[in-house]
């Protein structure tokens, strides 16, 4: 993708991180890139002027600059950006990461002369193992699919979807780094009140999150094959596994994915 152009609105955790994601692999050239933010937020560049990208605090500036413009400000904000860019597009890919927003919606926000595509990454982009899914929207066809694709790809795992999949995506996987964390938290507490020191029990937890993770991915084999696996008979797992299912953690999960997904589906009603 030599000489993508791209244009960074809103330099968030997410933006930054993809952006220094990106010009880390290669996928784009730090000079490539301009960021904006407010003056008032202006510390959020810094990070990317250190990686030798432009920086302004004129969003039409970089839009103007770039092929491609991430859209990377909270959901809320969206309206805002879109009241300076509406109808002044140049024909330019708009990926929007905002949750809850959907393509239709972006359009009639933004106006004419864009092409536009919803991606939802998650955070863990920022050490190149993120998921992110994404549609595409008015004017995007099979090249700007491409182009998606090599950009998200390089920061971890990457599909095209129908946008009526995206809020159960961000269920399991855009919210889905703070329900690990809050498991990983509770194993590695554990293992403190079972006498092992705090910092190997928070590793010992999160490469096992990893490593479970991992296996999935790479053998392909079932979780509930895969867990059997380690599971022998009147053993210490099974035990364990035992007390997950009395204490409703399945269903306690499923729960908090659909509750994330309705959020999206609810926000995206909001004018």
């Amino acid at each position: 993708m030599s000489g993508l152009k791209v244009g960074i609105i809103g330099a968030g955790k997410m933006a930054g991180a993809l952006v220094q994601g990106w010009v880390g692999k290669g996928v784009v050239a730090a000079g490539q890139v301009m960021a904006s933010v407010p003056e008032k937020d202006a510390a959020l560049l810094q990070p990317l002027a250190g990686l030798g990208c432009q920086t302004t605090h004129d969003n039409m500036e970089a839009a103007s600059f770039a092929d491609v413009v991430v859209l990377g400000v909270k959901p809320g904000v969206v309206p805002f950006v879109a009241q300076d860019l509406h109808n002044k597009g140049k024909g330019q890919l708009l990926i929007s990461v905002a949750a809850g927003i959907d393509t239709k919606k972006i359009e009639g926000m933004f106006g004419s002369d864009w092409r536009f595509v919803r991606a939802m990454p998650n955070t863990a982009v920022t050490v190149g193992e993120g998921a992110t899914v994404f549609c595409l929207g008015e004017g995007a066809g099979q090249a700007d699919s491409i182009i998606v694709q090599k950009l998200f790809s390089s920061v971890g795992f990457c599909e095209r979807v129908q946008e009526y999949q995206i809020d159960a995506v961000t269920g399991v996987s855009g919210s889905g780094p703070a329900y690990m964390y809050m498991i990983l938290e509770a194993m590695a507490d554990e293992g403190v009140r079972q006498g092992l020191d705090r910092k190997i029990s928070y590793s010992l937890a999160a490469q096992t999150m990893v490593g479970a993770g991992r296996m999935v991915l790479e053998t392909g084999t079932h979780p509930g094959v895969l867990k059997d696996e380690v599971t022998s008979p009147g053993g210490s797992t099974i035990a364990a596994l035992r007390a997950l299912e009395l204490g409703g953690l399945r269903g306690t999960m499923m729960s908090a994915v659909s509750s994330a997904a309705d959020r999206c589906r609810e926000m995206n009603k909001i004018k």
